[in-house]
């Protein structure tokens, strides 16, 4: 089990990392309002009032305070040199991820789509981050900006742009995943790490 100073040291590291990404993304963060605060401006501006009705939907939710405010469900990764989407469940015990290995195929483009639901407050800002290491040396990073979402009783589903896998033969072999979502506000909603397997021919 980790101890309070690995888990503090881990959330540091992972801080420092996030404004580094959000500074090659040109990316300044706006400032946080409650929904409250939102539904009360622009009154008199019809367009911005129907703009944060669709964001807001019908009405705002009223959800279980102890609830997390973003639950990510799952994700799935989309090729089409699988037969199969790879999907992972992030709603159960997140460490059997990590004892997991999924395969691609060098060079294979792939997306990534991303199932959750926002329970109460709207989400500013909301990201998906990995970073990918081979035997303990950062090989890549992506982020995943997938913007502001309001509260909604059904699951909402985002699409992230196409990657691609490492080539060639000294890119083949094990890596270790480490995932997150955050936010404007640098909270962190999920965080877990995965195996993936690169290989010459996708087996």
């Amino acid at each position: 089990m980790m101890g309070s100073r690995g888990l503090l040291a881990d959330k540091t590291n992972l801080a420092i990392e996030e404004e580094d990404d959000d500074r090659n993304l040109n990316y300044n963060p706006p400032a946080q309002k409650s929904l409250q605060e939102i539904q009360e401006m622009d009154k008199d501006d019809e367009s911005l009032v129907k703009y944060k009705q669709t964001l807001l939907g019908p009405e705002a939710m009223s959800a279980d305070p102890s609830e997390p405010n973003v639950r990510v469900t799952r994700l799935i990764l989309l090729c089409d040199d699988t037969s199969e989407p790879i999907a992972m469940d992030l709603t159960g015990d997140l460490s059997a991820l990590k004892e997991t290995s999924f395969t691609l195929q060098e060079g294979a483009k792939y997306r990534l789509k991303v199932y959750f639901k926002v329970n109460r407050d709207i989400v500013s800002g909301l990201k998906y981050r990995q970073v990918t290491y081979k035997k303990g040396v950062r090989k890549n990073t992506v982020v995943c900006m997938m913007g502001s979402y309001g509260p909604r009783a059904e699951e909402q589903e985002f699409l992230c742009s196409v990657d691609e896998a490492p080539k060639g033969m000294m890119s083949r072999g094990q890596y270790v995943v480490k995932s997150c979502f955050t936010d404007d506000d640098k909270n962190i909603y999920l965080s877990w790490e995965w195996i993936l397997n690169i290989s010459k021919d996708g087996n």
